[in-house]
């Protein structure tokens, strides 16, 4: 028997916005670019507080964890009734963390402010995720692509803002970036008057109607633990890429730390165009076809990245960083149609479940690293993308819409 549930009628728009969804993707762009200083610091931190690499995972574990825990429970709470200015407020705690991490006398300082940045990202995702939903219109996967491009494409100017901005002069320079942050509280507090106006009018004007769930009972169970186990393949891989590539290109080809942030940009660059290729794919082809290409089509190329010259390693990068992100906004959206109606909640899970598959990714992999090397972690991670054949458990919900 298929469940229904009530849609929200502020949800209800019918062409896609793209304005609001431009507006929304700055704003996730200039989030992501500073959460992605924590990670690009990482050699300058290494150095400066002599920092082993299992503390170094647990910088990332820290952050991560803070900003997955409380995502489902603030997208479970804007499902019930929506928080037009929460955006901006994640935005101004992300500031505080920036500051506290410029000034960071010691290890623990540098925990307490990757901590308050995770915060930040914890409030800052499930809404405006939610928001790129309200304005899709009928392009749920470019819309989807549209706001994480923004945040792809901060991610990957991150780093090399870092090595310009950062390396040359030292942490104390991360306080610039507190410049983004503010223009980003300025832009999304003009989407939440936006947002706010938006709710009021449709209130009044929309009546409710109902959806179908396509699935439900242990046919939804069992979807949503295979697209949980698609998330941490995709995230585990993705952080032994973002935290762990410039060690291991310094490691085997004696490259500086400027060269490896570089690098680090080509690959976040090609997740960045993935992101977006992927949305486009997903609403043309169907999101359980990219999520096929985008977990499973990656295996070839990252098992054969371990092991080859520097040039081909780059190329490899940049193949494996297009094609393994295009499937997060395919997962995004697909779990919105297996659960319609709770946007807020899906959203805040997924990218929570996001964020907590890649900092225990980080803190596991640098132990592992610690006590075997970094070139063995590139080797055994080069396995996770064959998880995805477990995509074949999914079903067609696509052709029940």
């Amino acid at each position: 028997m298929q469940a229904t549930a009530t849609q929200d009628p502020k949800q209800l728009v019918q062409k896609t916005l793209f304005g609001v969804l431009f507006a929304i993707s700055i704003g996730h762009f200039l989030n992501d670019m500073i959460q992605s200083i924590i990670t690009s610091v990482y050699p300058l931190l290494k150095q400066h507080y002599q920092l082993s690499f299992s503390q170094i995972g647990l910088i990332t574990f820290t952050f991560q964890v803070t900003a997955s825990l409380l995502q489902p429970i603030v997208g479970f709470i804007t499902d019930r009734k929506a928080r037009p200015f929460s955006l901006a407020i994640g935005m101004a705690v992300t500031m505080t963390g920036v500051i506290m991490l410029a000034k960071a006398p010691g290890f623990l300082e540098l925990l307490g402010a990757v901590a308050m940045m995770g915060i930040g990202s914890s409030i800052f995702h499930p809404e405006s995720s939610r928001l790129a939903h309200v304005a899709a219109g009928g392009k749920k996967g470019v819309a989807q692509s549209i706001f994480q491009l923004g945040g792809n494409a901060g991610s990957a100017i991150g780093p090399l803002l870092v090595a310009i901005i950062v390396a040359p002069y030292g942490q104390q320079n991360i306080i610039w970036f507190t410049i983004a942050a503010a223009i980003g509280i300025i832009i999304l507090s003009f989407v939440g008057a936006w947002y706010r106006n938006y709710l009021v009018s449709h209130t009044k004007n929309t009546s409710a109607r109902q959806v179908v769930a396509p699935v439900t009972g242990g046919k939804l169970r069992l979807s949503l633990a295979v697209l949980m186990m698609l998330i941490f393949s995709k995230f585990f891989y993705l952080a032994s890429m973002t935290n762990y590539l410039t060690f291991f290109l310094i490691h085997k080809f004696n490259v500086s730390i400027q060269q490896s942030q570089l690098y680090l940009f080509a690959f976040l660059a090609a997740v960045a165009a993935g992101t977006l290729i992927g949305g486009f794919m997903g609403d043309k082809f169907g999101r359980k076809t990219v999520i096929w290409f985008s977990i499973l089509g990656a295996a070839p190329f990252t098992l054969l990245l371990p092991y080859v010259p520097l040039g081909w390693t780059i190329v490899l990068a940049i193949i494996i960083g297009v094609i393994i992100a295009s499937a997060f906004s395919a997962i995004v959206v697909y779990a919105h149609e297996l659960m319609p109606g709770k946007v807020g909640m899906v959203s805040g899970l997924f990218f929570g479940l996001a964020f907590g598959m890649g900092g225990l990714g980080s803190a596991l992999l640098g132990k592992l690293a610690d006590h075997t090397s970094i070139t063995f972690v590139f080797e055994v991670c080069a396995f996770l993308p064959l998880i995805g054949v477990l995509t074949a458990f999914l079903p067609n919900i696509e052709r029940k819409r």
